[in-house]
């Protein structure tokens, strides 16, 4: 019977995610019209925030519960498969063009913020002032969305007068219920798949960097199904960058502050994962701030460093 209800809760999951996806772009795509607001800055805040959420409250309970393979194996794992799986998937099945000015500001720091946790972590371990470094990026990352945002003409978005009421609470409701939606079955997957995986012997470190991270990272993936679905690259886009950037600078920096100490790493993290992750991240972004598209075969060399990171990991 427990393992029929393992089933039926993963089953769950799945339908949770696919609803509470189409109902968050649905959302997403709204603000982005009423506001005037480009569906890159959309999809890199709040659409990021929100799909963040799993990865993040899985790492801080790993991090509290003293599991750190898995808190920083999820943290890392989930920035590599937004990239090298969930992007890959994305650029194969529409190779979209970018407006270099919304993209090359996002894609500049997410290389610095691999980069610097690339450069911080060569010990093992990350320290409070590294970290603060960290969420230093985060700033500027928030401030550069804050900025372009503020750029935009008045004339890009709607009349607000024209905004029913009911239709304003019915979007909020939308997109609350969609993100919760989301996390609530993202989680789901994760306790029942993270169980039959413990129960097979596999180490923490190879679980938060594979299963969860790809669990985790089913918000990203449902939004990006959904996002294409409606002709929404842009949104996915920006979706992923900002998740990366908030996942690799914001998880583990606030894992640490809470501990009050320096965060150590396994060699898995510091000397696999890590590296891996800013890989896949040049291949991803700078072709693109050269020929100002992404291309096919790009996501294709994306999907096949990807694999095989996870066949290493395997081996």
């Amino acid at each position: 019977m427990s393992v029929i209800w393992v089933f039926v809760l993963f089953a769950a999951g799945i339908l949770l995610i696919i609803k509470g996806g189409d109902a968050f772009v649905d959302a997403s795509v709204w603000i982005a019209e009423r506001t005037g607001i480009p569906r890159m800055v959309i999809g890199a805040t709040l659409v990021s925030l929100a799909t963040t959420l799993p990865e993040m409250l899985v790492s801080l309970f790993a991090a509290v519960q003293g599991k750190i393979d898995m808190s920083a194996g999820n943290a890392v794992g989930s920035a590599t498969a937004n990239v090298g799986l969930i992007l890959a998937i994305s650029i194969i099945a529409s190779a979209p063009s970018v407006s270099l000015q919304d993209f090359a500001p996002k894609g500049l720091l997410l290389m610095l913020s691999s980069a610097l946790l690339f450069s911080t972590t060569r010990n093992a371990s990350l320290s409070p002032f590294q970290s603060v470094l960290l969420l230093a990026v985060l700033g500027l990352f928030l401030y550069q969305i804050t900025t372009s945002a503020r750029s935009l003409p008045a004339a890009d978005a709607h009349e607000s007068h024209s905004v029913k009421k009911s239709e304003i609470l019915f979007r909020i409701f939308q997109f609350a219920g969609g993100a919760a939606g989301i996390a609530i079955g993202a989680q789901l997957l994760v306790d029942k798949g993270s169980a039959l995986a413990s129960l097979a012997g596999v180490p923490d470190g190879v679980i938060g960097a594979t299963l969860i991270a790809v669990g985790t990272s089913l918000p990203e993936f449902v939004t990006l199904i959904a996002a294409l679905r409606r002709g929404e690259e842009s949104l996915s886009i920006g979706n992923i960058i900002g998740a990366n950037i908030i996942d690799l600078t914001l998880i583990l920096p606030l894992c640490c502050l809470i501990a009050g100490e320096n965060l150590p790493l396994s060699s898995q993290n510091a000397f696999i994962d890590i590296p891996f992750g800013m890989i896949l991240t040049l291949i991803a972004v700078v072709p693109t701030l050269l020929k100002q598209r992404f291309c096919r075969l790009q996501g294709v060399l994306l999907l096949a460093v990807y694999s095989a990171y996870i066949a290493f990991l395997i081996i």
